[in-house]
């Protein structure tokens, strides 16, 4: 498959999490075209496993969906970290656990149409609960916990409706689940 090449490409609006950028591009047929997205330095999600087996969740009110989203710790990569010390961050602050083994589980890019914002996987194997949670201020969390059948019951029912959550979950179940 032949690639379209980029004309120019603008800054319309940036903050500390991503740009909101416009290119301008051909097409291989020679069509000249228009792309808005976002784009930001990644971000990292954790799937964290208790000793017993049961995950280790967040509950938080999720604005654009207006309902509450049950999902793993995640959150973004700043431009001068690695993914892995993102994870290790993240987890920590959302849930107050910390890992001696972050486990690489993949990368995936989940709104490959509206943002370059790819998504670094990490399983969290023999955690510890270190402190009490202390998300960022914009953020209210409920730590939960769950074994892997209650995820799945959750997911049949609609209660996990989070994206990255859904695909975290199945690129990692096979794996979590024959560590048990």
């Amino acid at each position: 498959m032949t690639k379209s090449k980029t004309i120019f490409s603008e800054t319309i609006h940036s903050n500390p999490w991503y740009a909101y950028k416009h290119d301008k591009y051909v097409l291989p047929n020679g069509v000249e075209s228009d792309y808005y997205y976002l784009e930001t330095h990644g971000n990292a999600m954790v799937v964290p496993v208790l000793d017993d087996g049961r995950l280790v969740l967040v509950a938080q009110y999720r604005y654009l969906g207006d309902k509450p989203s049950v999902e793993f710790p995640c959150g973004g990569v700043k431009s001068d970290e690695s993914p892995m010390k993102a994870a290790a961050r993240e987890l920590l602050e959302e849930t107050g656990y910390v890992s001696e083994e972050l486990i690489k589980a993949g990368t995936f890019e989940g709104l490959n149409g509206l943002a370059r914002d790819t998504s670094h996987l990490f399983v969290a194997m023999e955690i510890e609960k270190k402190r009490d949670p202390s998300p960022e201020s914009t953020e209210i969390l409920e730590v939960i916990l769950r074994r892997p059948d209650e995820l799945d019951d959750m997911i049949k029912r609609g209660e996990i409706w989070d994206g990255q959550t859904l695909a975290a979950w199945a690129m990692v179940r096979q794996s979590v689940i024959s560590r048990l």
